[in-house]
Order: C-alpha cells, then structure tokens, then sequence
C-alpha cells in the first residue's frame, strides 16, 4: 500500500494539515485521531479524521515517530535583571537534565541509527540553556528532547519544577513581568477656572 511507505498504523503525522495518530489505513483513506486544535496540545482532542491518501502527492507528510521516537522542544523563561544570572543557568540545566534523562538517552541510541541510515551530521542531544537579554528581562531559552507523545507533560514538569526551586533561591532568581519605565514626563499646564461671582 503506497501510503504505508510514508507511515504506518501508530505513527504520529501531519497529513493536509490534519495532525494526530494514524489508527487505520485503508486503500482510498488514512483515518487519523486528531490532536490538538482547540486543545492546544499534542493530546488527542477526540475528533477522528479520514483524509484522503492522494495527499501524500500534494502536499508533505510529516512523520513524527517513523525513524526518531523524539522532538526537539523548547521553553522560555524570563528573569528579573538583578537575578544571578549564573545561578539561573546553572539551575535551568540541572532541571532539564534530571528531568528529560531518559529521553536524552533514548533519543542518542536512536540518532545513531539515523546517523548510520541517513548519514546525517550529529546533533547535539543534550538539553541546552541559551541566554538573550532584551529591554524588559534576561530571557533563558531550554531547548531539550521529548518523546513525541510527552510534550505537554514534560513541559508541565519543567515549569513547576523550575518556579518550586525558583522559590528555593530566596530572591536571587526571580521570575520577570512587563514593566513599564517612565523615564520622563512631559511639562504639565494647569488652568484653574475661578467663578466670577
């Protein structure tokens, strides 16, 4: 079946548009359970979905799970200039570390195998924390790997985990809000209306 070339029963895709499990291949039709949309979510929404197989001509088909079970995932946090910004990094490491480990080390079994299939260049695997300082905060960015089905739980560990041991710190790391700086205000002219009687 040529549809069954691009991905199979299981498989997390991305046919026109429509992004969910494959859980039936049929000779006209792909029947897909939905994720996402309202949901806002790798999570199934509920809705099942058949989209035709002529789709795999037309458009592209993203596979999620065919070779590399795995994503690259990001979160960013925003932190209060003033904050130790080493001690920031430092910390945002160490959480991403403990807390995509058995990612981490899935996902560099399997990208051997793609390295040696695709002959593709090596990619860093590790969780990373990158830092940008704009006008209102510094902004540290943790790029890490998850299971592609885990997004949203991983997510949700990082960020309590990160404001718990935030709270730790007793004010040296502290989490930023938009702010607005008035660096200089305008000269006032007041006129006071005075009764004639």
């Amino acid at each position: 079946m040529l549809a069954g070339n691009f991905y199979k029963t299981g498989d997390r895709v991305q046919l026109g548009g429509i992004t969910g499990d494959v859980i039936d291949i049929g000779i006209l039709r792909t029947t897909i359970m939905e994720c996402g949309v309202w949901v806002k979510a790798d999570q199934y929404n509920g809705r099942v979905v058949r989209v035709a197989n002529s789709f795999v001509f037309k458009e592209p088909v993203y596979n999620y799970s065919g070779d590399f079970n795995f994503l690259w995932d990001e979160i960013s946090i925003p932190v209060k200039y003033g904050s130790d910004y080493k001690l920031a990094r430092d910390l945002f490491k160490r959480i991403a570390d403990e807390i995509t480990a058995e990612y981490t080390k899935g996902a560099k079994e399997s990208w051997e195998e793609m390295k040696k299939k695709y002959l593709i260049e090596d990619a860093a695997i590790e969780p990373m924390v990158f830092l940008v300082a704009n006008d209102n905060w510094m902004e540290f960015t943790i790029r890490y790997v998850v299971d592609f089905k885990k997004r949203r739980v991983t997510k949700n560990l990082l960020y309590n985990r990160i404001l718990d041991e935030i709270e730790k710190t007793e004010g040296r790391i502290a989490i930023a809000s938009m702010t607005v700086h008035i660096v200089e205000t305008p000269t006032f002219e007041v006129k006071i209306a005075r009764d004639s009687k």
